[in-house]
C-alpha cells in the first residue's frame, strides 16, 4: 500500500503534471511514508501503544533520513548512471527499505 501510494503520485506528478522527477519522488516519498506508518504500526509490528506520538515523533525522524537517502539515490542512478526515473526509484527503495528502514523501524520506532 505504501509503495503504490509512493510510487503511483510519483508517476502522476512527472506525466501529469511535468513536476521534475526530484520533486516527484520526494512528494511521493512523504506521502508513502504517511501510509507507511499507519500500516506498519498496526499490521506489521502489531503495536498498538499509547505512545503514538512519541511514535509519530520517532518516525518522522527516520523517515528524514529515508527521504534522504532515497532521493540520493534516485539522482545518482538518474544523473550517473542514465537510469530512467521510476526504475531509479525502485533501486533505491528497495535497497534504502531492507536496510535502513525496516531495521530503524523494528528497533526504534515499534519496539516493544
Amino acid at each position: 500500500m505504501a509503495s503504490a501510494t509512493d510510487f503511483g503520485v510519483t508517476i502522476f506528478a512527472v506525466n501529469l503534471f511535468g513536476w521534475w522527477y526530484l520533486a516527484a519522488s520526494i512528494t511521493g516519498t512523504v506521502a508513502g511514508g504517511a501510509v507507511n506508518f499507519s500500516v506498519n504500526r498496526k499490521w506489521v509490528f502489531e503495536n498498538e501503544s499509547t505512545a503514538i506520538k512519541w511514535q509519530v515523533l520517532k518516525y518522522i525522524l527516520v523517515w528524514a533520513g529515508n527521504l534522504i537517502i532515497v532521493t540520493a539515490g534516485v539522482f545518482m542512478f538518474t544523473h550517473f548512471f542514465n537510469l530512467n526515473y521510476v526504475l531509479a526509484k525502485v533501486l533505491s527503495s528497495v535497497i534504502t527499505g531492507l536496510s535502513y528502514n525496516y531495521i530503524m523501524q523494528k528497533q526504534f520506532i515499534f519496539s516493544s
